[in-house]
């Protein structure tokens, strides 16, 4: 019943404190989104655009609730740069993504504690055991977004890893049969799409640079400081070597398909030689007592059986 009551109430302040913060900070004049949306039904748009508009409402109601959070603890310029970098490997390529992020890690460094001494207040924890309690709640809502972020960026990675190959291979084909680089990096992107997502969007957004007017070389380096993965920036390297001077691009992405592969095949092996130190563990803190339990535990039973007879 207390724990009900704790949440009820938990729930009640953050929905009250949400609910003001919403009229405190809302736009200050309506008249412009109902013109938009007189304007949206007029042009009947379709699902895709449809989707496409709930999508960018929801990052500006995002940006927009996120804003005033952020202005409290501005970052310095590095640690912008930084986190825009971290955000991009991540997949998050939206402008408003630091400030969502900062924000979040916030309300997480702030809500924490507030569960936490709520709680304390209803069980009547002890001030010193709170205190202690409040502040790790605090380091682990400082350190839990960050840690959130990590994993996407090295499963992101590792998504990017595993399709580069098979990208490759197309490239090559595609190549062999008398495409250029960037078509070949189109015809990647659209026919593993369903396949190999995360490529195939870097892929995309790396020729689409190049349409724009950006040289090849920067377009390629942006690809690999987009995802920061270590194969990726060897193909790059190899790609910008091979247009300077000239050589088959067919040839040369046929060899480093063959490396990369290699690579995989010594990963997986490495990763199989690394289970049997990883499993001593999980082995001795569980199996074993388990098993010393099964052998000795009838002899014990019997011994004490003897023991208490004389």
């Amino acid at each position: 019943m207390l724990l009900l009551i704790t949440i009820s109430t938990f729930v009640c302040i953050s929905l009250g404190m949400m609910g003001v913060y919403w009229l405190l900070y809302r736009p200050q004049s309506a008249a412009t989104e109902r013109l938009k949306r007189l304007g949206e039904r007029n042009a009947a748009p379709t699902s895709a655009a449809i989707s496409i508009d709930e999508d960018e409402r929801a990052s500006e109601l995002a940006e927009r609730l996120a804003s005033p959070l952020s202005r409290l603890l501005p970052p310095s310029a590095a640690e912008a740069k930084k986190l825009q970098k971290q955000l991009m490997q991540a997949g998050f390529r939206s402008t408003s993504a630091p400030v969502v992020y900062r924000a979040i890690q916030l309300m997480t460094m702030a809500s924490l504690p507030a569960v936490v001494a709520l709680v304390c207040a209803v069980m009547a924890r002890p001030v010193s055991s709170a205190l202690l309690w409040i502040l790790l709640a605090f380091v682990i809502g400082f350190f839990l977004p960050r840690y959130a972020l990590r994993r996407m960026i090295r499963s992101r990675q590792q998504l990017v890893r595993w399709g580069l190959a098979d990208a490759l291979d197309l490239m090559v084909i595609s190549i062999e049969a008398g495409l250029g680089l960037n078509a070949a990096m189109m015809k990647v992107s659209s026919e593993l799409k369903e396949v190999h997502p995360d490529i195939c969007d870097e892929f995309e957004l790396a020729n689409l640079e190049i349409r724009v007017g950006r040289e090849r070389d920067e377009a390629l380096r942006n690809l690999a400081e987009r995802t920061g993965v270590d194969d990726l920036h060897s193909l790059v390297a190899m790609l910008i070597q091979t247009d300077r001077f000239g050589t088959s691009i067919a040839r040369a992405i046929r060899a480093f398909s063959d490396s990369l592969r290699t690579k995989r095949r010594q990963r997986a092996e490495q990763a199989a030689q690394k289970a049997a130190v990883k499993l001593l563990l999980p082995l001795a803190c569980f199996l074993f007592p388990t098993l010393f339990i099964a052998i000795l535990g009838p002899a014990a039973l019997t011994l004490i059986d003897t023991l208490g007879k004389m």
